[in-house]
């Protein structure tokens, strides 16, 4: 694969140093020219290629990563409760709030 990637940024070099040596050329066109049909084009042929190759290192990332957890530390996925010694908000914190009336059934 690379070896047509030379190939063509040899061509498309080729084309840039034309259009800068030609009398009616500029080097601006060459730039132009060398950006617009080779760097450009390549880069993303490149990019499009290599995009099964990064896939397979992502997922091989991801095995490493899943089988490096050690047991001992709670991943996200555990369900167990909180081991603090601090009780959880809940209904004696409302309670004691008296800015809040409690409610009543009307008789």
């Amino acid at each position: 694969m690379y070896l047509i990637v030379i190939a063509w940024m040899y061509v498309v070099l080729m084309m840039s140093v034309a259009e800068a040596t030609h009398p009616a050329g500029t080097l601006l066109g060459a730039l132009v020219t060398f950006v617009l049909y080779g760097v450009g084009p390549v880069a993303l042929v490149v990019y499009l290629m290599r995009a099964p190759a990064r896939r397979k290192a992502i997922k091989a990332r991801e095995a490493a990563e899943a089988s490096t957890v050690t047991p001992d530390v709670p991943g996200p996925d555990s369900f167990e409760p909180d081991a603090g010694s601090h009780p959880a908000g809940g209904a004696e914190a409302v309670a004691m709030d008296t800015s809040i009336a409690p409610v009543r059934k009307e008789p």
